[in-house]
């Protein structure tokens, strides 16, 4: 009751009639508390995505103009649940949504409407969002802490520090974004999948930008007590002041301001709605400003760090993100005993994700690098570890086998395998685009030797497009093209086929003694 009254004398008037002592307990407010929810994907499965939300929450989903990203509502109580999810990479809690959002031609009144926005915006329900998500990730930290404390005793100290924080920043804030001003380094130096800048995905000839309000003060770290939002100062030490900052994605050619400065102006109200603090780096809420062509969205942030990052520990120079190798298996719809084969597995994105999430299929991953493989192994390991620690005496393994191998003399019998799903390399950061008008007739026609005839499938994911064009048009004998689905891998323009295998029957190996 007492925190309900602060919350509402901070959060204005919309709860102005609950006195100290009234409003429901915490447990039942929550109970009847949904939530919007908008979730970040790889641009090209956002339906996969919605998809998925419907499979696994019940909830329909809404596929937003502005590509990469989905809506859904449900009850805050299944937050997990939606953590759980695949397919998305970043999670917000929508505030409010804008259809088509009128701004002013002038500058100054675009900025000052922005400004105006923040008393109007229903903050109550978000915010309380946002503190149950809080108080999930402090659970799950503590369980985290605490498994980790019992495997280092268990084997003094496993190899490469193998659990991710759980306040790492993320690199690549966004796919479809440039760099945000702060410029927020990944965490641990590990590699993440985009570069620093980031051409607009859309194809459109239109700017895009990505930047923070830049707190003006410095800032010291308040004390540890747990921050309520929107408490705002009360006594001296009574409770700490919450730390925020804006960050504001724009798209589209008809604004008269940049992000940096809708998400400074934005910012100087919401510090002023609710006394927090600006602060860059080190901050306790997100507040997400998207605007796209004439859509705006509010929102607050409820991850820190990409899911995406989620299976790997050790990362190569074009580690996958787990949900985008997510999206590509979805493709081929793996069914129970399927034997699916990344023959160019690189670190193991797609067939980690595979093993997690289609435990009843058997999962093959070979490289023909001896350092891919490596890490491969490694994070197989990390996931190994993992599920021995979920506190269950019956781990069960994980149906997955890695290999060293030439991709283009696989040793698998003709025939023998279901689908068939890799990055293929790129040209761009490994491999050369001279070496890919070999490597690709070579790679499907292995492909079509060990995949079963009629109802094999492969999906592969290639920036390389011309060359692949090429190489499948002579393979149309054995391989005929599926959808194709046009992807942004760090910032590079990428098509994900789905090629159907057909009956014809493949060459047998020679044996050559």
């Amino acid at each position: 009751g007492a925190a309900r009254s602060v919350l509402s004398r901070r959060w204005g008037m919309a709860e102005a009639g609950t006195e100290a002592g009234q409003g429901p307990a915490p447990a039942e407010e929550c109970a009847e508390l949904t939530a919007v929810i908008g979730a970040t994907v790889p641009t090209g499965f956002e339906q996969t995505a919605a998809e998925e939300v419907q499979e696994k929450l019940g909830s329909a989903s809404r596929i937003s103009k502005d590509r990469g990203k989905i809506y859904f509502e449900v009850p805050a109580q299944s937050l997990p649940q939606v953590h759980r999810l695949r397919s998305v990479d970043n999670l917000f809690v929508v505030v409010q949504e804008f259809k088509d959002y009128q701004f002013k031609e002038n500058k100054e009144d675009a900025l000052k409407d922005l400004e105006d926005l923040v008393k109007k915006l229903p903050w109550t329900d978000p915010l309380r969002v946002w503190e149950l998500n809080n108080s999930l990730k402090k659970k799950k930290t503590k369980r985290k802490k605490h498994s980790l404390q019992r495997t280092a005793s268990k084997e003094k100290l496993n190899a490469g520090g193998e659990e991710e924080g759980t306040d790492q920043q993320d690199a690549s804030k966004q796919e479809d974004c440039a760099q945000n001003a702060a410029g927020v380094e990944p965490a641990g130096g590990q590699d993440t999948q985009e570069p620093q800048g980031v051409a607009s995905g859309n194809g459109e000839e239109e700017e895009e930008d990505n930047e923070q309000l830049d707190a003006k003060e410095e800032l010291q770290a308040g004390s540890e007590s747990e921050p309520k939002a929107g408490e705002g100062k009360r006594g001296e030490g009574d409770t700490k002041v919450l730390k925020f900052r804006v960050t504001c994605n724009r798209a589209g050619d008809k604004h008269s301001f940049t992000s940096n400065e809708a998400a400074r102006d934005f910012g100087g109200a919401v510090q002023e709605q609710f006394q927090w603090k600006a602060d860059m780096t080190n901050f306790d809420v997100e507040v997400l400003l998207n605007i796209h062509n004439n859509e705006v969205v509010v929102g607050i942030a409820l991850t820190e760090e990409s899911l995406h990052r989620r299976n790997i520990t050790h990362f190569g120079p074009t580690t996958l993100r787990s949900t985008l190798a997510y999206g590509m298996l979805r493709l081929c719809d793996p069914q129970p005993t399927d034997i699916i084969v990344d023959p160019m597995c690189g670190t193991g994105a797609i067939p980690i994700e595979g093993a997690t999430e289609w435990p009843s299929c058997y999962h093959i991953a070979g490289d023909n690098n001896p350092q891919a493989v490596k890490r491969a192994a490694n994070n197989i390991c990390s996931l190994l570890k993992k599920s021995e620690n979920k506190e269950s005496s019956t781990s069960l393994g994980i149906p997955l086998d890695i290999i060293q191998w030439d991709i283009c003399n696989l040793p698998l019998r003709t025939g023998s395998v279901d689908i068939i799903v890799s990055d293929m390399p790129f040209g761009k950061r490994i491999g050369s685009k001279k070496k890919n008008w070999d490597l690709y007739p070579a790679c499907l026609m292995e492909m079509g030797r060990i995949c079963t005839p009629g109802t094999g499938r492969a999906v592969l994911l290639t920036q390389d497009k011309k060359c692949f064009a090429k190489a499948l048009s002579r393979m149309g004998h054995i391989w005929r093209r599926g959808q194709t689905v046009w992807v942004n891998v760090g910032g590079l323009h990428a098509a994900v086929y789905l090629l159907k295998r057909t009956w014809e029957r493949a060459e047998e190996k020679r044996s050559f003694w």
